[in-house]
């Protein structure tokens, strides 16, 4: 006897939501991308049988279709895409809802709903299936493939109960908790700082699963705050035990056979000047007058690949750090101390081995002759910028001569640049006072003198000689590229650029955004916004116009500067690819042969990755003490400027402290505020109360939130 065939269970309208039915739909037509269901084919395949369902079918379909999410064929049967599209690219989780994927193989980011990333997080490498898009609307799409985590171990504070435990990740881009068993806690205790490794997230799971590796400290120590920045963006806490010793094998002894090699110039007039916490000197300047009134001006820099020879272990460490990383409290160096601070450190009154570029020039500025090799130097005086500051400033002191003449000369080195077309753009930076527990107890801003100013100039003189050297060379020896590195800026965006121009016509200022006049057209807008309430915002945007600086093996010249060749020669302590180029440079100067551009141009991509961890983890460092400080003044009143709008929030950059925190467009229960995109604002739907970028606002710390490095503020009257 045969046994009978249950009936399939009619599935009930309320056990399914219009979104579920949707990714089930998607998930079915993208199954099977050739076929095209019809509705009963369709209902069938989703086990949709009673007219509750059915009719909660046709809604759906009927939606996905205007959205042009789906396509209909024929009469009634309706196929994923009229194509498949699929591209690859970088996940960026912008908030709980929605990511954007960065891909170069599109125009535009194609956004994702944080339901279909499918387990994906931020900076994934991920396959996704892109779905048709209306015209003038964003492109959707879903994941369709990790190809590549990211990372796959967060920071983040320890919450621990009785029968599980959570660890809420410092990333604000990592928006699901991850879920710890007790037997992997690795001994940590609650609100503890902890590093912890994902093991698992099946598509089932609302949460990661993970295990404690490492723990940092407790929640809201300095130290176990800062070694949480460090850990989150991947930087070394030290320096492995053989490199130390390899650095301390180093001899410190000058042979007179390197002297013999080198151009001797110990007994002209040498200075330092740098910041007054400043432990390393990687570039000084020397000065002496020539006849007919010129001067000698030498920029001299450490040499050290003298020290730090290619292939050692020293290097590959170098390489592999590309950079020193500043952070309020402390520096993550590229070098061991023995080599930063000590042996190639220009410290005064030793005799130190240099790299140096020396000038010959005019009361103008020009400059007659140049001259690029090894050198040995004397320095006569370390000068702070304070210390410098005052010399030019009195006329007084030992060296005033010197550095009065040094700074008419940069002047006119600025003002030349300027001429032709540099962007003067001068942004504001904050240092913090510090106790010796490293709680801030002062937020104060870096002022730029005419000292700070005076290196700089000589510097981007050195940077740009020396990559105009190569075009020289390059012309010499009848080669068309010259392999080498430099430091390029591209130009602005013209999209970016014109959504700015028509910005700041709001405030009455003009923007000229054609190629030829873009740099002059900025430079006088800066001039006409400098001490108007809407000067530091639209400074800010403008910047964020430009494209970011990088570095490569093609000469495209740097945009900013003005400059049609431009390099990083001056500070190979603290930057790889100054001693890329330091390299290149010797080789070139001794007459050999071509460097293989391949290899360095992925050593300069590694760089341009490198440098801007850095500056993500510096700005980290900088917001939680920005953070820490806005603790201690809660429930204050403050004057603030709105320097961002988004759809869940308003930023205010408070004026007298420079922090920014945010008013939550959930939090303002006044009316229902609509975001207005386009125009850098929001307006309230019932009362028309306009919320714009650049404008003035009172506003109160409500919370303040050190673990995601956050400030909530609120809207006074």
């Amino acid at each position: 006897m045969s046994k009978k065939k249950k009936p399939k269970e009619k599935a009930k309208a309320t056990d399914i939501s219009p979104q579920l039915l949707e990714k089930n739909i998607q998930k079915l037509l993208s199954d099977n991308p050739t076929k095209a269901f019809n509705f009963k084919e369709m209902s069938a395949q989703l086990n949709l049988l009673d007219k509750p369902s059915k009719r909660l079918l046709t809604e759906v379909l009927l939606d996905m279709e205007t959205g042009e999410r789906i396509f209909k064929v024929g009469r009634n049967s309706y196929k994923t895409s009229l194509e498949q599209v699929y591209i690859t690219g970088n996940v960026d989780h912008v908030n709980p809802r929605t990511a954007f994927i960065v891909s170069a193989e599109t125009e535009t980011d194609v956004m994702v709903k944080a339901e279909n990333l499918n387990g994906a997080l931020d900076g994934d490498t991920v396959k996704v299936l892109v779905y048709h898009q209306l015209k003038q609307k964003r492109a959707e799409g879903e994941v369709a493939e990790i190809i590549k985590r990211g990372r796959s171990s967060f920071v983040g504070k320890l919450e621990l109960s009785p029968r599980y435990a959570f660890v809420v990740a410092d990333n604000r881009k990592m928006h699901q908790d991850i879920f710890i068993k007790l037997g992997d806690l690795n001994g940590a205790k609650h609100n503890d700082k902890v590093i912890v490794e994902i093991t698992e997230w099946s598509e089932k799971a609302k949460n990661p699963t993970g295990k404690v590796t490492d723990i940092l400290g407790k929640a809201g120590d300095n130290e176990a705050e800062i070694h949480s920045i460090m850990a989150e963006f991947g930087l070394p806490f030290k320096f492995p035990e053989n490199l130390e010793k390899a650095a301390e094998k180093i001899s410190d002894t000058i042979s007179e056979e390197e002297i013999k090699n080198r151009r001797d110039m110990r007994d002209i007039i040498t200075l330092t000047i740098d910041p007054e916490d400043a432990k390393d000197f990687d570039d000084a300047i020397s000065f002496r007058k020539l006849e007919k009134g010129f001067y000698e001006i030498g920029v001299h820099i450490a040499d050290v690949t003298h020290y730090v020879k290619e292939g050692s272990i020293l290097d590959q460490e170098a390489f592999d750090r590309a950079t020193s990383v500043y952070l309020v409290d402390r520096t993550v160096p590229m070098l061991p101390e023995r080599l930063s601070n000590n042996l190639c450190s220009l410290r005064p009154e030793e005799d130190k081995l240099t790299f140096s570029a020396v000038f010959e020039m005019d009361t103008d500025g020009q400059v007659h002759k140049q001259w690029f090799g090894r050198t040995i130097i004397h320095s006569n005086r370390r000068f702070t910028y304070e210390e410098a500051q005052e010399r030019i400033e009195s006329l007084e002191g030992d060296f005033a001569k010197e550095l009065t003449l040094l700074n008419e000369l940069a002047l006119k080195l600025r003002v030349e640049r300027f001429r032709h077309g540099a962007i003067n753009f001068e942004t504001t930076e904050v240092k913090f006072k510090l106790d010796e527990n490293g709680k801030p107890l002062g937020i104060i801003p870096k002022v730029r003198k005419d000292a700070h100013k005076l290196v700089e100039d000589f510097m981007l003189l050195a940077n740009k000689k020396v990559a105009e050297h190569i075009s020289t060379l390059e012309k010499k020896r009848k080669v068309k590229n010259l392999t080498f590195v430099y430091r390029t800026h591209d130009h602005p965006d013209p999209e970016k650029l014109s959504d700015f121009a028509l910005f700041a016509r709001k405030f009455g200022h003009n923007l000229n955004t054609e190629q030829d006049g873009i740099s002059r057209s900025l430079n006088t807008l800066i001039d006409n916004i400098e001490g108007k309430p809407e000067g530091n915002i639209l400074q800010s945007l403008a910047i964020r116009t430009m494209a970011k600086a990088k570095y490569t093996t093609e000469s495209k010249g740097h945009f900013g500067l003005a400059f049609s060749h431009y390099t990083h020669f001056t500070s190979p302590i603290r930057r790889y690819p100054d001693m890329m180029v330091h390299r290149l440079l010797q080789q070139y100067l001794d007459g050999g042969k071509n460097a293989e551009q391949e290899d360095y141009e992925k050593q300069c991509m590694h760089a341009s990755e490198r440098e801007k961890r850095a500056a993500d983890a510096e700005r980290a460092s900088i917001k939680y003490k920005q953070v820490e400080f806005m603790q201690l003044v809660e429930d204050k009143d403050f004057e603030g400027i709105v320097s961002g709008v988004t759809e869940w929030g308003i930023f205010v950059e408070i004026i007298q402290t420079k922090c920014e925190g945010m008013v939550r467009m959930a939090d303002m229960n006044d009316d229902y505020y609509e975001f207005d995109e386009k125009n850098y604002r929001v307006i309230g739907k019932r009362n028309k109360k306009m919320i714009a970028l650049g404008d003035k606002v009172n506003v109160r710390v409500v919370n303040t939130d050190i673990d995601r490095r956050t400030i909530d503020l609120e809207f006074i009257k």
